[in-house]
């Protein structure tokens, strides 16, 4: 569940992703002491203000190790607007593919998506009050004279409106048939097809369309109540959230509080000096510069200045090291953080305590088809061995080697059920020998199995 930044300590951050992510305590004490520096920021009041300017973050570790996990839990915990991408997606300015502003125009429309999602929640009760007078208007027709109704008149009036209302919030009128109208009919969205590539411009085709093209007049309706309410409504909802606040609102949170992450930075790091040797990387680091160093973005929804945008990169780094990427990037990520491969004792926490261990969603999984599964200590155990061998004799993929693992173990159930026979099963440390041994220490089968 998203939290105001008001409440997220440094502690109180490191808190919620311990819950999902075991070890790896600097790498969440630094994102944990940057993202409250953002807050820390906004409290400075002045000029400068403008002057502090984010500590920006590598993270260094191999894969599976808690990098990414890392940061899509930041996600779903703050509330502002975050974004990931992976650097080996992007091109220099020249080649084709995408160019790095992209990351930006996409923190924004994601941004706009978060805000206008908002600015609808906050208006949707008065939307809603002004579709049920309306819908009252249709039920009620008041009824023209020449004469300017009397007193007696206008109460009487009032009161069957009164009671009309009631029928109406109570769902009693909610089948009644009324005539309504539609509005403006728009024209009909014109869409850009898969692959074709409108990155650079930035245009909003069907918004340039709908402008162009002439919009039909509204037309009347037959309809139920409860249709038309939720029509108003909407309609309503539209009118009160322009385009425009949603674009306000948008920009100010990217400008403010925006963070990208951006995975696989080893990927654009040129380990080899030699000249010519994959330009490109060199080059896709060259543009991201002034973006991470603050720049001026142009996105159909306005300017947006990055220079209080908070970058976090991570890699691997193994081929490359940081001190690879080119100086100026490497001074404008001052913050370097180093994650630990995950040992032994590590697999067997991972496999326990987090709300979301692997253990707990294979669990429901099974009882989804009504069988009870249940782990022993010993078996917790022996599958982190299990999971630890592996990485030894094979790629240290991290904790995604649990993942196999537990398919490898569970595979035959998984594939049986549901049995009206299976109501339990019990996974010990004897089942998890006897069911992995044979996969481990054969290579061939280790190789393509785990």
């Amino acid at each position: 569940m998203k939290q105001k930044m008001d409440n997220l300590t440094p502690a109180r951050v490191v808190s919620e992703l311990d819950k999902y992510i075991i070890s790896q305590s600097a790498a969440k004490r630094a994102v944990a002491i940057a993202l409250r520096n953002r807050w820390r920021r906004m409290q400075v009041e002045g000029d400068l203000r403008q002057e502090i300017i984010p500590n920006n973050i590598i993270m260094i570790g191999p894969t599976g190790v808690g990098k990414t996990e890392i940061a899509r839990r930041i996600a779903r915990l703050i509330d502002a607007p975050f974004v990931k991408v992976e650097a080996s997606k992007f091109t220099e300015v020249g080649y084709v593919g995408r160019d790095v502003e992209a990351m930006v125009r996409e923190l924004m429309g994601y941004a706009v998506n978060q805000a206008r999602a908002r600015l609808v929640e906050e208006h949707q009760e008065a939307a809603r009050k002004v579709a049920i007078e309306k819908v009252l208007d249709y039920l009620l027709p008041f009824k023209k004279t020449a004469e300017e109704p009397s007193e007696e008149d206008q109460e009487r009036m009032k009161r069957s409106r009164d009671k009309m209302r009631k029928m109406v919030l109570s769902g009693f009128m909610d089948d009644k048939e009324i005539e309504f109208e539609q509005g403006e009919s728009e024209s009909m969205p014109f869409e850009i097809l898969p692959g074709m590539s409108m990155e650079i411009l930035d245009i909003n085709i069907s918004e340039m369309l709908s402008s162009i093209l002439p919009s039909k007049p509204g037309k009347r309706q037959k309809s139920t109540v409860a249709n038309a309410l939720k029509v108003i409504t909407e309609r309503e909802v539209n009118r009160l959230v322009t385009r425009e606040k949603v674009a306000e609102v948008a920009k100010k949170a990217v400008e403010e509080n925006g963070i990208i992450f951006i995975d696989e930075m080893d990927k654009i790091a040129n380990a080899e000096k030699h000249a010519g040797i994959d330009v490109s990387r060199s080059g896709v680091q060259r543009d991201l510069l002034p973006i991470v160093e603050g720049s001026n973005v142009p996105t159909k929804y306005g300017i947006i200045d990055t220079s209080h945008i908070l970058f976090i990169s991570a890699g691997a780094f193994s081929m490359a090291k940081p001190s690879d990427l080119i100086p100026e990037l490497q001074g404008r990520f001052p913050i370097r953080v180093e994650l630990n491969s995950l040992t032994e004792e590590d697999f067997v926490r991972i496999l326990s305590e987090p709300e979301n261990a692997l253990t707990k969603q294979y669990t429901e999984l099974f009882k989804s088809e009504n069988v009870a599964l249940t782990f022993t200590k010993g078996a917790i155990a022996e599958i982190a061995r299990f999971a630890a061998l592996a990485n030894e004799k094979m790629e240290d993929i991290g904790a995604r080697r649990l993942h196999t693992i537990m398919n490898t173990l569970l595979e035959d159930y998984l594939f049986d059920m549901p049995d009206p026979k299976l109501k339990k099963v019990r996974v010990c440390k004897r089942f998890v020998t006897e069911k992995l041994n044979r996969v481990i220490k054969s290579e061939d089968l280790s190789r393509f199995i785990l």
